[in-house]
């Protein structure tokens, strides 16, 4: 079997030319394919696509712009050349469509199909370009179209480490024919090999390439105010690079006089008179920091916001300022661009989408990309960025992931992001995710990454993101509804357990349990150390030691339920108080005398009673304040109404409180052993421990601490072997657990995919089982194209925030029908936890009454508005996109359910009535 190969230069020395000449004549097609580029091909290329031809499949792991995609192109040139069919799979439809554009244009449209959620462009091509679902599809269905496939491409394949879509990779990868090269295309990842011994596994002869070199060199700054410094000054003796050691002593001082106009600005607001001379550090505004790059040559430049609203408002405050960055010639091929991408836009929209606002401020060289943009919006900035036209773009994080528009220089406002339940520093693999976009291979000699110095950022801390070169790929696979009923379908049971086992998630698991097997034989050799030590002639110790551990357990138990039995006699006592009792709370902070002023019993029978002491103070006490029962000491009159919170009530009360004379006992605090002595179990337990042969060993004690940590590392091992026993065959063990409940709700029966299961086979999707389990039950029955749309928007549509009040739906049965899915769903869900699967996600009504009302034919601006009167946050990219994925969901209804069906029909009409203004534009 082929070993994988790592390379890990892309530089070929001058004494391979000989070499390289025999490999011309052995390799035909690859120097054929050679020719045909701009450029010469370098060592990792030249090498990967070598291994191609030679008929292995290969894993290319190297940065961002180093020329991994060339490798993908030589798969299609080979397919071609062979009378074979390449399937080019990415892991978003952008990519793909954007590949589909440049294949097209060197191939020619005949040669080149297209296949994603969205357009269908001569899906029987030689060459297809899918989304990698589109693809995992295929395979289950056993469709005609994987006939005569000789090669498939997976760009990005890093993706399967998604935790969302990641298995997605997996499956492609686990179930292709054997006879399908596979060429695997990656970001840089610490553990390749790893990954490439994975695919040696599972396809058979694999090469692994690795190439760590940037084409276009990558230098560190930071921006400091208006000044643009480096992060590092050279190497240090053992080759690492140094912190430029005047950045460090220029930002510390800053942070220091920022802290201490902080502390002034403080101290003002607590009273302090007089004028203050500090004034705190202000980051430059973004403005600024573009006007600095570009003097400085630097743009076009992709400044990350991290936030869609954050990305917006800096392209405002850029066009208030009057900034621009183009020509009136290059104005002009701005316009005719721009009307060009949108010329199917219904002009009624164009104000509700902010076309003018984005348009002046593309005219200017300026613009935000998110996935908040309409489509439209976002591939015409895209191309106008690519053709050096706009030259600013404020982006979110999603710009990093596939898209092909690199820059001269990368801008960071913060190292902190929202990671969707959180705020989070940003990892060393996300930073130079980002950051591999600077610098244009062809185009720049060198490539900028700046990073916004503010208080509290620490040029190290940013060292240290830039130069960590640890990134690991973690496989994100787990079986799931769809998957299940496909794979016992198409395999049988056994068959798909044991293509589980196969798959990278349990390969990384197995991986592990070697680390963890180690552990537990070096615990065990460490065991036999400890027994040697704690062994004692007079008798067996472990033994002698057992019964100490049985003793003490046995006293901790007591102990325990002492406490428990007196904080019970306390809360009792405490639930017989009455307003003006005088009682004595009896240590802590609050001992002394105490009046009660209200006795709280709750809703749960705890009592919480409302004292006032007398030190005026006055608060609820509980059980746990009382270490015994409590009894009136006496009792005072208090005023039929007591505002304990007024400090004239609380000075009166406490005065009054101080003249009763009552006098508090001492404290009732005492020890106890809870009932110890008594017990007749412990008794009998420290008569046998008195009676062992051991208690009488001078060396008792030391054989004692030896036994302590034997027990202590055995209770460590256990628990490292419960951990092998979890993790082996873990993923399997998720399947057995998902076919269960699949058969309890009869879409499985032993071996058989049952007439629902086949339905379920067919519903791809976050929510496939409940999908599945409406259309069986019902639930959707009768409703209109419009009520059908709006329904089942809440199994695809997912609020971006968890807060807020409950959404308005459209009233009668769309409203009924949402309450009996989310009935199915409560169902289903306790299902889940009784079968211990992975639950399925809530059904979200935040989009049900913008998609009704649009459903119906309702315009843009109407639907928005009131969308934004319901407490929804959606900007018109955003609906299109959900608009979208209700079609996807819609589209699987109508299949599924038959047009024939009265469900069938209804979401047949709903997808023609939502195909409409700006969801059709560009949805082919």
């Amino acid at each position: 079997m082929w070993k994988p190969g790592i390379v890990a230069s892309s530089k070929s020395a001058p004494a391979d030319a000989y070499a390289a000449a025999r490999s011309r004549a052995a390799r035909p097609r690859l120097a054929e394919f050679a020719q045909t580029l701009p450029f010469e091909l370098d060592g990792f290329q030249h090498t990967a696509c070598a291994a191609l031809e030679d008929g292995h499949g290969v894993l290319v792991c190297a940065p961002t712009g180093a020329g991994k995609t060339v490798v993908g192109e030589f798969a299609v040139h080979l397919a071609l050349a062979q009378g074979q069919k390449c399937f080019y799979t990415t892991p978003i439809k952008a990519l793909s469509n954007q590949k589909y554009g440049d294949l097209v244009e060197r191939h020619g449209a005949s040669a080149v199909g297209l296949l994603t959620g969205d357009q269908a462009i001569n899906g029987d091509a030689q060459v297809v370009v899918m989304t990698t679902e589109v693809l995992r599809n295929m395979i289950y269905a056993g469709s005609r179209q994987l006939e005569h496939l000789g090669y498939v491409v997976m760009d990005e394949v890093h993706y399967l480490a998604d935790r969302f879509r990641g298995a997605v990779w997996e499956e492609v990868i686990l179930q292709l024919p054997e006879h399908v090269s596979l060429v695997s295309l990656s970001a840089t990842v610490s553990n390749a090999e790893e990954f490439g011994d994975w695919l040696v596994t599972v396809r058979g002869d694999t090469t692994v390439v690795v190439d760590e070199h940037r084409p276009v060199p990558l230098w560190q700054h930071m921006m400091v105010g208006n000044r643009l410094l480096d992060l590092f000054a050279g190497e240090s003796a053992a080759g690492e690079l140094k912190v430029d050691p005047d950045l460090v002593r220029h930002t510390r001082e800053l942070d220091r006089q920022s802290a201490m106009a902080q502390w002034d600005r403080g101290a003002r607001g607590r009273g302090r008179t007089g004028p203050s001379r500090r004034t705190g550090f202000r980051p430059p505004s973004r403005t600024t920091v573009i006007d600095r790059l570009d003097r400085a040559g630097l743009l076009p430049a992709i400044t990350f916001v991290f936030s869609r609203a954050g990305c917006d408002a800096a392209v405002g405050q850029c066009v208030r300022s009057g900034l621009r960055l183009t020509t009136e010639d290059e104005v002009e091929e701005i316009r005719r661009t721009i009307d060009r991408h949108t010329a199917e836009l219904p002009q009624a929209d164009l104000a509700v989408l902010g076309y003018w606002e984005w348009r002046d401020a593309l005219e200017r060289g300026i613009a935000a990309h998110h996935a908040g943009m309409l489509p439209a919006f976002k591939e015409t900035v895209e191309e106008l960025f690519v053709r050096g036209l706009v030259r600013a773009v404020f982006a979110t994080e999603t710009l990093a992931l596939g898209i092909n528009m690199p820059a001269r220089t990368v801008v960071l406002e913060r190292l902190v992001k929202y990671n969707g339940e959180s705020h989070a520093e940003l990892t060393p693999g996300e930073y130079t995710q980002l950051t591999g976009r600077a610098g244009r291979r062809g185009i720049d000699v060198e490539g900028h990454a700046v990073v916004v110095w503010q208080p509290g950022v620490d040029p190290e801390q940013v060292a240290g993101l830039a130069s960590t070169r640890t990134y690991p790929l973690r496989s994100s696979f787990r079986p799931g509804y769809n998957m299940a009923v496909n794979l016992v379908g198409r395999l049988g049971t056994e068959n798909a357990r044991e293509l589980l086992e196969q798959s990278f998630g349990q390969f990384q698991a197995d991986r592990s349990v070697v680390g963890l097997a180690r552990r537990i034989e070096r615990n065990v050799e460490a065991l036999e150390g400890y027994e040697k030590s704690l062994e004692c002639h007079l008798g067996d110790f472990r033994e002698y030691a057992a019964l100490r551990r049985r003793v003490a357990e046995r006293e901790k138990a007591l102990s325990r339920q002492g406490v428990a039995e007196r904080r019970e006699a306390a809360a009792d006592s405490l639930r017989t108080l009455r307003p003006g009792d005088v009682i004595a709370v009896p240590g802590g902070r609050r001992a002394g005398l105490a009046v009660v002023l209200d006795p709280g019993i709750g809703a749960d029978g705890d009592p919480r009673p409302l004292v006032l002491n007398e030190d005026r103070w006055a608060g609820r006490l509980s059980a746990a304040d009382f270490p015994a029962p409590v009894e009136p000491l006496g009792r005072m009159r208090l005023p039929k109404r007591v505002d304990h919170r007024a400090p004239r009530v609380r000075r009166d009360l406490a005065s009054s409180l101080r003249n009763t004379g009552i006098v508090a006992p001492p404290s009732q605090r005492r020890r106890s052993r809870g009932g110890a002595i008594d017990d007749p179990e412990l008794a009998t337990l420290r008569r046998a421990l008195r009676a062992h042969p051991c208690h009488g060993c001078t060396d008792r004690e030391a054989h004692a601490r030896w036994a302590e940590r034997y027990a202590r590392l055995e209770r460590d091992t256990e628990q490292l072997r419960q951990k092998v026993r979890a993790t082996t065959h873990s993923l399997a063990r998720a399947f057995d657990r998902i076919r269960a409940l699949l058969a309890e709700r009869g879409y499985l029966d032993g071996e058989r995919v049952t007439e629902h299961g086949e339905r379920l086979s067919r519903l791809w999707g976050e929510s496939d089982l409940l999908t599945a389990e409406c259309l069986r039950h019902g639930a959707w029955d009768g409703l209109e194209p419009a009520e059908l749309a709006a329904v089942v928007s809440a199994l695809v549509y997912e609020s971006r925030r968890d807060h807020g009040p409950m959404p308005r739906v459209p009233s009668g049965a769309v409203s009924d029908a949402l309450a009996t899915t989310v009935r199915v769903w409560a169902e289903l869900e306790g299902d889940e936890r009784r079968h211990r699967v992975e639950r399925t996600r809530e059904p979200d009504l935040g989009f049900a009454w913008p998609m009704h009302r649009w459903a119906r034919g309702e315009s843009l601006a109407a639907v928005l508005t009131a969308a934004e009167q319901n407490g929804v946050e959606l900007s018109a990219g955003d609906f299109v996109r959900w608009c979208r994925q209700v079609l996807d969901l819609l589209d699987q209804i109508t299949a599924v359910a038959g047009r024939g069906s009265g469900v069938g029909r209804a979401a047949a009409t709903a997808i023609s009535t939502i195909r409409r203004g700006v969801v059709a534009v560009g949805a082919g």
